[in-house]
């Protein structure tokens, strides 16, 4: 029995290397055709049980207690996240992640409330996978897992290690069981809105989503430790310096080669007026002489011009 065991085992497992390894296989997916069957198991499961359990849990649960219950889980991860930083060698992120767990389960009834992201402690995510590739052992093909999801050879296999380092492995069946299905209630809950926006976005979800975890993964592998690339230049003209002299006409404040915008019939600034000359009205002012009257003051040497008479009445 056994060796008929053995014999199919390796029957299937040919048939699939055999038809998982055809000229145009991606190269870091050359499981494609088994992964996409699995994907697909996958996804029906997800749209049949487990996306009317999260849209039901979101509709009866308030908002405050779901985030409640989701800090609750963060905090939890928060001491495998430090196992793994320190199996990485990374003491400062290692010794965060033990504060916010210190913090939040104190100040915060439990980890209920995340008083830590607010006090300058950030939220690392670390797993036994990143810790195995972080000492250099390569992800291996794309690898879809029943139930799990998308993973890798490398990260399928360290998720044993992931399981022991969650802590609701160590209690008691009867409140471990329950807890792990609110777990993946409320992580799947959170996803809900990544979901429809994959439905409409995603022209080949399974393409879409092995490409998005294989660039988070080396994302998450690289850190965020690297300074940020410097902005590119984009041939904006450097700034006049400050002991520039304004173009003429400018004002002293606006900046030079933008057009004057000044009357052209104004006077230059600081000119001497003609002596006699009635002074020039502002600009925009109107004209209160009448076009035939004379010059303003009367002609040296001339006497005032008499009245003239009122016409005769008939």
């Amino acid at each position: 029995m056994k060796m008929q065991t053995t014999a199919l085992a390796l029957v299937v497992a040919s048939a699939l290397t055999g038809c998982a390894t055809g000229p145009d296989r991606k190269p870091g997916d050359p499981l494609e055709p088994m992964n996409r069957a699995i994907f697909k198991f996958n996804d029906t499961v997800d749209t049949v049980i487990a996306q009317p359990i999260a849209k039901g849990y979101q509709k009866v649960t308030p908002h405050p207690l779901r985030t409640a219950i989701s800090n609750f889980f963060s905090n939890l991860g928060d001491l495998s996240n430090a196992a793994n930083n320190l199996l990485q060698l990374k003491i400062t992120d290692a010794t965060e992640d033990i504060m916010r767990f210190a913090f939040n389960s104190t100040f915060g009834i439990g980890g209920l409330l995340d008083f830590a992201t607010p006090a300058g402690l950030p939220k690392h995510n670390q797993d036994f996978g990143l810790t195995l590739g972080h000492w250099g052992v390569p992800s291996g093909p794309y690898l879809v897992l029943p139930l799990f999801g998308p993973s890798s050879f490398r990260d399928g296999a360290a998720l044993v290690v992931d399981v022991r380092f969650n802590p609701l492995n160590y209690i008691e069946p009867a409140w471990r069981n329950p807890l792990y299905g609110l777990q993946f209630i409320s992580k799947r809950s959170d996803l809900l809105g990544a979901t429809d926006l994959l439905s409409q976005a995603a022209l080949d979800k399974y393409s879409f989503v092995r490409d998005a975890y294989t660039q988070q993964r080396r994302s998450l592998l690289r850190g965020a430790g690297a300074p940020p690339a410097a902005l590119p230049d984009y041939g904006e003209p450097d700034e006049p310096g400050a002991g520039a002299a304004p173009a003429p006409g400018a004002s002293g404040t606006a900046p030079a080669g933008l057009p004057d915008y000044s009357d052209p019939g104004d006077s230059a600034s600081g000119a001497t007026p003609v002596s006699g000359a009635p002074q020039a009205a502002p600009a925009g002012a109107p004209n209160a002489t009448e076009p035939g009257d004379a010059a303003a003051g009367p002609t040296p040497g001339t006497p005032d011009a008499a009245p003239l008479p009122k016409p005769a009445t008939q």
